[in-house]
């Protein structure tokens, strides 16, 4: 079943004004927070839909209004919609009752504590960023999970929400939506680690040094660009498990092709942080399983991510251990990972 319908958010001094779909049985936006819209009429062109719709639903004549996007909405096996996405800042006449829920002016801040579609989450950031027009396709299974979204044809990355237990919620988010309401998350940390043939005096004797691999972050990443960081991590995929995302993201960021069995698990932790990247909230909550690879790798014959990596270099243990402290180079290493690391490596 193909269907064409309009939504619209129409704002007035910092708010939106959201419907709360409680009144159909049969709604698929049942209990949710949208905008207001609906379907074509025979002959309609997306326009004339979304006046009637907002005259029919709010009571309100618009006068001002804005194409923002087309949202491809995939539901099930059976429902496809097309949805052209309007904002709207001038409107006149007076409000009405809607027979299809509750309307309610809501502060822009707080959209995201309503009940919404992980998807209009995804558009009410493209919104706030100021976008023109996107494209953006959305497929959810009947448990209302969102299962893949693209932006304007490429796939977004999204992610299981995890409880304080790092038990997934079954709730799946995207990347952007993740880092902006602070949800919990997993994440795998490869330490690529070398003997560089050097003793270091420890309480349990002597014991071999260590060169670390340490990655530069590309000055176009959404986070700490072009500080040094772990030889490679990244997110874990929703559906995904940690190793597998380790052993995916060394291919991915450095041309490593590692086998599970390369791959020493050496702890998971909880970490995070809140900071501001391009003028706009950056919160990292994630739950990390840290692994240790001791294989040969020749950094000359890397295959480095241009969009993820600028450069790798390798840096002894102690020193990068000092440099951290004293914070005296640009990082975003974890003091407490670190430690994690040493104590793998019997160092500290």
């Amino acid at each position: 079943m193909t269907k064409l319908s309009t939504l619209c958010y129409i704002e007035k001094d910092g708010q939106y004004l959201m419907l709360h779909r409680t009144v159909k049985k049969n709604d698929v936006n049942k209990d949710k927070w949208i905008g207001v819209g609906g379907h074509f009429e025979q002959g309609e062109s997306p326009e004339e839909c979304l006046l009637r719709e907002v005259k029919e639903e709010t009571g309100y004549t618009l006068t001002s209004w804005k194409y923002r996007g087309l949202v491809t909405f995939v539901y099930g096996e059976d429902i496809v919609e097309y949805m052209s996405l309007y904002t709207a800042d001038g409107f006149e006449g007076e409000p009405i009752e809607c027979d299809e829920g509750q309307l309610e002016w809501v502060d822009k801040s707080k959209i995201s504590q309503l009940e919404l579609w992980e998807g209009d989450k995804i558009f009410f950031r493209l919104l706030d960023e100021g976008r023109e027009f996107f494209s953006l396709k959305l497929v959810y299974n009947t448990s209302d999970v969102l299962e893949y979204a693209a932006l304007d044809g490429i796939p977004m990355e999204l992610f299981d929400e995890l409880d304080s237990e790092g038990n997934k919620t079954g709730i799946v988010k995207e990347r952007g939506v993740v880092h902006e309401e602070g949800a919990l998350h997993a994440t795998s940390h490869v330490w690529i680690v070398r003997k560089n043939g050097q003793d270091i005096d420890t309480d349990a004797g002597t014991v071999q040094r260590y060169d670390v691999l340490l990655q530069k972050r590309s000055e176009n990443k959404d986070s700490n660009p072009g500080c040094y960081d772990i030889s490679s991590a990244g997110h874990v995929e929703a559906g995904r498990g940690y190793l597998e995302s380790a052993i995916r993201e060394l291919e991915e960021e450095l041309g490593i092709q590692a086998l599970p069995e390369q791959l020493k698990e050496i702890g998971i932790r909880r970490c995070g942080f809140e900071g501001e990247f391009y003028g706009r909230p950056f919160k990292d909550n994630e739950i990390s399983m840290l692994y240790l690879y001791e294989e040969a790798v020749d950094i000359e014959k890397l295959r480095l991510q241009e969009s993820e990596v600028s450069e790798v270099i390798w840096m002894d243990y102690r020193e990068c251990y000092e440099k951290i402290r004293e914070n005296s180079f640009k990082h975003c290493i974890y003091t407490d990972e670190f430690d994690m690391l040493g104590k793998a490596l019997g160092l500290i």
